[in-house]
């Protein structure tokens, strides 16, 4: 069975080779980035990932949405690597 891993600012630096690490492993990787922000998936396309992660939009300030994404992913890990950087 394949794994699924949930990562919380997979566009960051670490989200972004956490997510290789766990792809090539053979997880199933869903990257977790706010609804509001414009999304930069540089890195990722960088490191070559890109197309081997799922993005799904999450507001981590409300618990309900982050329990329908999770109910509905069914992740085996969550990595919570989102930080607020300005």
């Amino acid at each position: 069975m394949t794994k699924k891993a949930l990562i919380t600012g997979i566009t960051g630096q670490d989200g972004a080779y956490l997510s290789e690490f766990l792809v090539k492993k053979g997880y199933k990787v869903f990257g977790a980035v706010r609804r509001t922000s414009s999304i930069n998936t540089s890195r990722l396309s960088y490191i070559g990932i890109l197309n081997d992660v799922e993005i799904v939009p999450i507001d981590l300030a409300e618990i309900t949405n982050i329990q329908r994404l999770v109910e509905k992913i069914e992740p085996d890990e969550i990595y919570n690597l989102a930080a607020q950087s300005f």
